[in-house]
């Protein structure tokens, strides 16, 4: 399990400089999910005023490699091989809470589902996800 200063630490060696800039924050995080918040800014809205899809697929990508580094006891190199995105729900303001779940840890390959629901509780996206540790 990671604490939330080793999830911060994690967040700011392997994230990119723009995925850091999103400002996701943890809330939970054990052996089996980790639970992010992303802070809510205008500047993530396109011009029809609702959060950016490609905000929340780096969102539920970078959930995803802390709930796997928690499962794992600390981060591994990885590489997403898939992300399956659904956009059930336009978001237009407040914070979006991401909880990511491994599904199956494999040996080489990991197995996850992410859900991003609005600050009315209700699911926005549902991820799942492939990924790829690299040794």
């Amino acid at each position: 399990m990671m604490d939330e200063t080793e999830v911060r630490e994690l967040l700011d060696r392997v994230l990119a400089p723009w995925v850091r800039a999103l400002s996701l924050t943890p809330v939970k995080v054990d052996d089996e999910s980790a639970t992010l918040r992303l802070p809510f800014s205008g500047e993530l809205r396109h011009s029809g005023g609702v959060i950016c899809g490609q905000v929340f697929m780096a969102a539920a990508d970078t959930a995803m490699v802390v709930a796997i580094s928690a499962a794992l006891g600390g981060f591994k190199p990885m590489t997403t091989v898939s992300l399956n995105i659904s956009f059930m729900r336009a978001v237009r303001k407040g914070d979006v809470v991401i909880t990511a779940r491994v599904l199956r840890m494999g040996r080489n390959l990991v197995f996850g589902e992410v859900e991003l629901t609005d600050d009315d509780g209700k699911m926005a996206v549902h991820a799942t996800t492939t990924y790829a540790l690299l040794n």
